[in-house]
């Protein structure tokens, strides 16, 4: 019986994403979080897309939703959102790409309204709880833009590099 090394190396690459995400974030604070812009940082979802597009990887719903737990620990310290979040982007993902051929641009297309939705529902839930009090056209020019020009920077960056070490390890 042959193990896929993809088992190993799927929740050691989440947790590394998970981690760029906040230090990218830290790191490149004084210009993602000013008066005027509020960049959010998706390097996690990036690496499901990737995974679901391209790869073989058991277990991805218990993944996403172990990381979503991790990143409410860690980043919004409200236990749940994130939780429930990322495994809906990845049953959302999973079942969005049955109906396209898996290509850079259908790819880039999915993940940009992945992080559309994910954004939107973690501004909704941020608002029904009295986290935020922004408008929904401010959370657009201040926060949705911003985080999906960066987003696509970061995709066309990682595209291939991430095509090939999923379709070499699954």
């Amino acid at each position: 019986m042959r193990i896929s090394k993809m088992r190993y190396f799927f929740p050691i690459g989440a947790f590394l994403f998970l981690f760029l995400d906040g230090s990218l974030s830290h790191l490149l604070s004084q210009s993602f979080f000013t008066t005027s812009v509020a960049v959010e940082s998706r390097l996690i979802l990036l690496w499901f897309v990737m995974a679901i597009c391209y790869g073989q990887v058991d277990h991805v719903f218990t993944w996403s939703a172990i990381i979503g737990l991790v990143f409410d620990l860690f980043f919004t310290g409200i236990l749940g959102i994130f939780t429930l979040l990322l495994p809906f982007m990845v049953y959302l993902t999973r079942n969005v790409l049955t109906f396209f051929n898996r290509s850079f641009i259908v790819v880039l297309l999915i993940y940009l309204i992945d992080i559309t939705v994910l954004t939107t529902l973690f501004y909704w839930a941020n608002a029904l709880i009295g986290f935020t009090s922004v408008s929904g056209v401010t959370f657009i020019g201040r926060t949705l833009g911003p985080t999906l020009a960066y987003n696509l920077a970061t995709y066309v960056i990682l595209y291939w590099p991430l095509k090939l070490f999923f379709e070499k390890f699954s």
